[in-house]
């Protein structure tokens, strides 16, 4: 047998638990600090946090080959601990994230648990890393290693990582010029598409699931990357971010000469959407 099926619906049943808890654990802290955008450091710490449970349980049951556990271990945890730290120190500090506040609307009392809170914030955000984590738990109960498939895999979960820190860091660094207050970053990673950071997540996720897929069976988890590909493509990533970038001086001269998500050399028309 080269997939674990019984050992695969344990390690989904832990997940399960582990991000229920971890979530209930954040809503808590979120209502003593008064503010709910704490989730966002939440976000890459659940994914450790399964990473981490998924890798102990399936050494405890036998499952999995050693080489592609140990990968699907260290991807994860790698990239969630560098968006928790990097997110808890950007927003260290701070108020209410302003996505937020308008999301739950300014009667809502800050910190305060209600059903708008569960429903539009941490609900959604728990369901979707049960999905985005399926092909860790695959990779972690695969018995066969195809080297060259988990090799491809590394290759493009480093190339996404390398694009969402370096991505990270020159916004970080152009952010703090109090010069550029209201400007367009248009350089570095930036000149060559607009959301290089959501670029980078794209890659980490769908080089996981390479990882994973060197058995047939899982390639049923590619539903994790491509809902993490729809949320930062179209939904809560690139759209979002570009809404409340439009009104900037030379933000659309920006856009018309960079591409929306995929790195493309710079040019001058036409407007790239992707």
């Amino acid at each position: 047998m080269s997939f674990d099926w019984a050992a695969a619906g344990v390690l989904l049943v832990v997940a399960v638990a582990v991000i229920v808890i971890t979530f209930a654990v954040t809503l808590v802290i979120a209502r003593a600090v008064g503010k709910h955008s704490i989730v966002d450091v939440t976000w890459g710490l659940g994914f450790v946090l399964v990473a981490v449970a998924a890798y102990v349980v399936s050494g405890v049951l036998g499952a999995g080959n050693p080489t592609v556990r140990l990968v699907a271990l260290v991807l994860p945890v790698v990239w969630g601990l560098r968006l928790a730290i990097y997110i808890g120190w950007r927003n260290h500090g701070k108020g209410e994230d302003p996505r937020y506040a308008a999301m739950l609307g300014d009667e809502h009392a800050p910190g305060a648990v209600t059903g708008t809170v569960l429903r539009k914030v941490y609900l959604p955000q728990a369901g979707v890393m049960i999905v985005v984590v399926l092909p860790v738990l695959a990779a972690m109960v695969r018995t066969s290693v195809v080297l060259p498939v988990l090799i491809v895999g590394v290759v493009v979960w480093l190339v996404g990582f390398v694009f969402e820190s370096v991505g990270d860091a020159q916004l970080a660094r152009f952010k703090a010029n109090p010069q550029n207050k209201g400007k367009v970053l248009d350089s570095g990673l930036w000149r060559y598409t607009r959301h290089p950071n959501y670029f980078g997540d794209f890659c980490v996720w769908w080089g996981i699931f390479v990882v994973a897929a060197g058995h047939p069976a899982a390639l049923v988890t590619v539903v994790g990357p491509a809902l993490m590909s729809w949320l930062l493509i179209g939904v809560t990533g690139k759209e979002l971010t570009e809404k409340s970038m439009s009104t900037r001086p030379g933000y659309d001269e920006y856009v018309r000469r960079t591409s929306g998500f995929f790195p493309l050399p710079p040019g001058s028309a036409p407007a790239r959407a992707t």
